[in-house]
């Protein structure tokens, strides 16, 4: 009864171009509210489910249900709120939550609009805003002839940065999140996070990283000018976080280990005598892993100590710039690489590994047969993603995020036109299907 009656008012909703919005959880800043506040001002009608107390905090506004049941009994919950009160669009950040594949599940079942956010594929001033979902389970073409023909016409885009965020907002924001809804945790009972480390650990280590890293910089500069200087052939490799998403649903990988494995006997076995590989930690490493001895370890395992070098901190850019490759699993460092004529290669599931921008061949061929990305192919991909999955501005900083809640707002109110969707790719079943990994010729190992 409850669905039918949602039904029939979802139906009622669409002809009279009313919308109505259900945002579950997001960044941690006030940019889901404002969005909310801005998509009201244009008639529409805005929901929230907090899950925790952290989502409270920066959701000061009406609207607002707080779900304290169990997991067991999220599915009901979610699909009669959805049903009882016409939602027609869903907005979230992070699809691959368990709270958040469910309301997706549901969702899509009903046909209604899931779109989903998270921090830009381009930077440092771009937030993406994707239908469906993204990375593995983005509706954005992978053949370089449809990208092309989506670009077809497009201006453009200027990616000077125009938007300073604020790094300092950024972790109090984070900090107060986190912390706040482990301890006032019997608000929400059984809410489970899908972080993988407790949050107070993870701010000491990452706090401990960042300081030395900044006294390790100089030295990285250093050695990577030397390197440029001798015109000493290498290729980079960038750590990603254990707990992005990016790492755990798009990727074949269960935790970093691996990869640096995989890469390094690849390495060892393949790339020519001369070169060098740097394996480059994550800014924001919490220090969970010694990853310095873990790189060491495997250079030692695979017979290439002399050739393999673990930094922490330095010039990213810099780094990539005059680098023979760029391995990565699937992280916006890739695009980092490809801006600048850098051969790439992902091991997992990306947006952008797309023929004729990354290396289509298997790990062991990269090393001497990777050639730069198509020039005219590039500028068309990022036309095209400006156009369609990205919209400019920031989260943390009143400025950009103004920017970013007006961009939103503006694409998500389908009265101003219905936004463009990416139809050339097959949507995925609500019953979910097996997440095709690039085959490049690689399997697990450990040391």
């Amino acid at each position: 009864m409850n669905k039918e009656r949602g039904t029939a008012g979802k139906a009622n909703q669409r002809q009279s171009g009313r919308q109505v919005f259900l945002f579950l959880q997001g960044p941690i800043t006030p940019y889901f509210a404002h969005t909310a506040d801005a998509l009201e001002a244009r008639g529409h009608r805005c929901l929230r489910v907090n899950l925790c107390f952290g989502d409270t905090l920066f959701w000061r506004r009406p609207g607002a249900i707080n779900y304290r049941g169990r997991r067991e009994n999220w599915p009901a919950f979610i699909a009669d709120l959805i049903d009882r009160e016409g939602v027609t669009d869903l907005m979230l950040l992070g699809e691959q939550r368990f709270y958040h594949k469910v309301a997706i599940a549901a969702a899509k079942a009903r046909k209604l609009n899931v779109t989903v956010t998270d921090f830009g594929y381009l930077r440092p001033d771009w937030i993406t805003l994707e239908r469906d979902g993204m990375s593995g389970d983005s509706c954005f073409p992978r053949n370089p002839d449809e990208v092309m023909a989506l670009a077809d016409g497009l201006p453009e885009p200027d990616l000077e940065p125009r938007y300073p965020d604020s790094f300092k907002t950024q972790v109090i924001w984070d900090i107060a999140y986190h912390l706040l809804s482990n301890w006032l945790w019997f608000l929400f009972p059984f809410y489970r996070s899908h972080q993988l480390y407790h949050p107070a650990l993870v701010y000491i280590g990452t706090g401990l990283h960042i300081l030395r890293a900044k006294f390790s910089t100089p030295k990285v500069d250093r050695y990577v000018a030397k390197l440029k200087a001798e015109k000493a052939p290498y290729y980079v490799l960038p750590l990603q976080m254990e707990n992005d998403f990016q790492l755990r649903a798009y990727s074949p990988f269960f935790d970093f280990k691996a990869p640096i494995h995989t890469v390094v006997a690849s390495f060892a076995k393949h790339a020519p005598a001369n070169t060098r590989l740097l394996i480059k930690a994550h800014p924001l490493d919490p220090g969970m892993r010694n990853w310095a001895r873990i790189v060491r370890r495997s250079a030692a395992k695979h017979g290439v100590s002399g050739r393999v070098d673990f930094v922490d901190g330095g010039n990213l850019a810099v780094m990539l710039d005059a680098s023979k490759g760029c391995i990565t699993v699937n992280s916006t460092v890739g695009l980092w690489a490809m801006r600048v004529a850098v051969p790439t290669i992902t091991l997992g599931t990306a947006v952008y590994d797309i023929e004729g921008l990354t290396f289509q061949g298997p790990l062991d061929r990269f090393w001497t047969e990777a050639r730069p990305p198509r020039k005219e192919l590039w500028h068309a991909f990022v036309r095209a993603i400006v156009a369609h999955i990205q919209i400019r501005g920031v989260y943390y900083a009143k400025d950009g995020l103004a920017a970013a809640v007006q961009a939103t707002a503006s694409r998500l109110d389908l009265t101003e036109g219905a936004w463009l969707e990416m139809r050339t790719r097959a949507r995925r079943s609500t019953e979910g299907e097996d997440l095709a990994i690039p085959e490049h010729g690689f399997g697990f190992q450990n040391v």
